[in-house]
């Protein structure tokens, strides 16, 4: 296999892992991990024992906020253009993908919705109405009746739902048809030993003699007037108030919102506001530890969507413990979807830029390894032959002493010096040279610089034919079409796992 063939299929790998990641594990990992749990268990109240809850001791409630299934109002694009479809699409994934594979492991005995199902409700005809009605029962699986059979669910209105008290007055049918499909925007319910307080927040600051707020004051009025018997926790969309530059806390994506209220300039009617004012706020709350809660729907500019697991008290609790340890909360987030698609594009500019600069013989770390040890190795033995040679250009003399005996003199070469071949085949273990031998020796000396010349000659790099004929445009011809097959190699393998993880938590939900 060629060096960029094992490159594609490490990409091939990494790509699958990402993918896998980014559209199904990473849904997984709040369930998975115990950074996310329902409080009682890791809670030290006093219906505890070493730390861990009694599953009977509490009811577990899952809440969630802002879904703004997206329509004609959410994006300055046509309904019907191909960008807004696949926006609306994702969006729509990612919920249904958060509330299936994020929310409903925890197993929750009831669903909480604080409100903004719609984006642009109020603006809805009643067929687009009906038609993002379709889509939020189809995200939630509100249709399914087995899986709810054991699950409550609660709605709360919101102000993307049925408007602010301005809108109320002048298109009461918006009101009629929420009714109709939720259910009373003022109600009260229980879960288990604790009373909750569902109230339409965005009338609360309306005129009190129009109809539109006298209904909400009216409910307000009724549960005051009766005996409480349980803890209470109050419901509103639009948060209490809350002073100027406060801080909001961590987990929201603003650190600091000030307080925002547009009246109508004719009739004084709610036009927009962010928190209810400060004086209907104090007759409001009652001991009452609120909570926030971010949206659940990445594409409304929250790069943190989130969720909330409420453990709601089961048993009565003495007077001195609550409303504090009647209700326990923990916010949980979910996926960073823009993260994962940032994530995306940056490993395929990676993929491209890895295909195309990724060398034909690959990063040879081994062979530049074993070349640097040959390089060495000859080298230490290079200087070990040339001590064991030092005497392999002097000649000897034989002289003859009075006594017979012979002795060799050494005398000094004048002659050049050969290549270390060439004296190993002529002179070693000659004391003189004979003149026939020098005339053979000569001979082999010029056959073999003859030799050394032809070769010389072949690897004369002047005299090479030309190996790389090739233009620099062919070059990059052939690494786009070799990037190409490569990227098509790629593609071949993780677009059928992506649209089967794709198209499985639609289709199958």
């Amino acid at each position: 296999m060629k060096e960029h063939e094992k490159l594609a299929v490490l990409l091939c790998f990494i790509w699958a892992a990402t993918i896998l990641y980014g559209e199904m594990f990473s849904f997984l990992m709040p369930s998975l991990f115990s950074s996310c749990s329902w409080p009682h268990l890791s809670s030290t109240s006093n219906s505890t024992m070493n730390g861990r809850g009694y599953a009977g001791d509490y009811v577990k409630v899952a809440v969630l906020a802002d879904p703004q299934i997206m329509d004609k109002t959410s994006l300055r694009l046509p309904p019907k253009s191909l960008a807004f479809q696949i926006v609306q699409f994702y969006t729509d994934l990612y919920m249904q993908r958060s509330f299936f594979s994020s929310i409903l492991p925890f197993k929750p005995d009831a669903i909480l919705f604080l409100g903004d199902y719609f984006d642009g409700g109020p603006y809805l005809s009643d067929e687009e109405w009906q038609e993002s009605l379709s889509r939020l029962k189809h995200i939630f699986g509100l249709n399914a009746e087995e899986m709810y059979s054991s699950i409550k669910v609660y709605h709360l209105p919101g102000n993307h739902d049925i408007g602010y008290s301005i809108l109320q007055y002048h298109k009461p049918e918006v009101v009629r048809r929420y009714e109709k499909e939720f259910g009373s925007r003022n109600y009260r319910f229980m879960v288990g030993k604790v009373e909750f307080l569902a109230v339409d927040a965005q009338t609360l600051d309306a005129n009190r003699e129009g109809s539109v707020a006298s209904s909400t004051w009216d409910f307000v009025s009724n549960v005051s007037s009766d005996r409480q018997l349980h803890p209470r926790v109050l419901l509103t969309h639009i948060p209490l108030y809350r002073g100027d530059w406060t801080n909001c806390g961590p987990h929201r994506s603003s650190p600091i919102i000030n307080q925002r209220i547009l009246r109508d300039i004719h009739d004084q009617e709610i036009r927009y506001q962010n928190y209810i004012s400060e004086e209907l706020s104090n007759q409001l709350l009652n001991k009452i530890k609120p909570h926030t809660l971010g949206t659940i729907s990445w594409q409304q500019g929250n790069l943190y969507p989130s969720f909330m697991l409420l453990s709601v008290s089961n048993s009565s609790l003495p007077d001195s413990s609550w409303p504090e340890e009647a209700v326990l909360s923990h916010l949980c987030f979910l996926p960073m979807q823009t993260h994962i698609y940032i994530w995306y594009l940056i490993l395929f500019a990676l993929t491209i830029l890895a295909l195309l600069l990724w060398p034909t013989s690959g990063f040879g770390f081994y062979s530049y390894f074993g070349d640097m040890i040959e390089c060495i190795r000859k080298s230490v033995s290079f200087n070990g032959t040339k001590e064991k040679n030092e005497d392999d250009d002097c000649e000897y003399d034989m002289i003859w002493g009075a006594d017979g005996s012979m002795h060799l003199v050494k005398k000094v070469s004048t002659k050049p010096v050969t290549r270390t071949s060439d004296r190993g085949s002529v002179e070693r273990g000659n004391a003189v040279i004979r003149p026939t031998a020098k005339k053979i020796v000569n001979q082999e000396t010029e056959v073999y610089l003859s030799m050394d010349t032809n070769v010389d000659a072949e690897l004369d790099p002047k005299r090479l034919p030309s190996r790389a004929n090739k233009s620099k445009a062919k070059i990059v011809i052939q690494r786009l079409v070799r990037t190409f097959r490569m990227l098509t190699l790629i593609a071949a393998v993780n677009i059928p796992l992506y649209m089967m993880l794709l198209f499985k938590d639609w289709i199958d939900k």
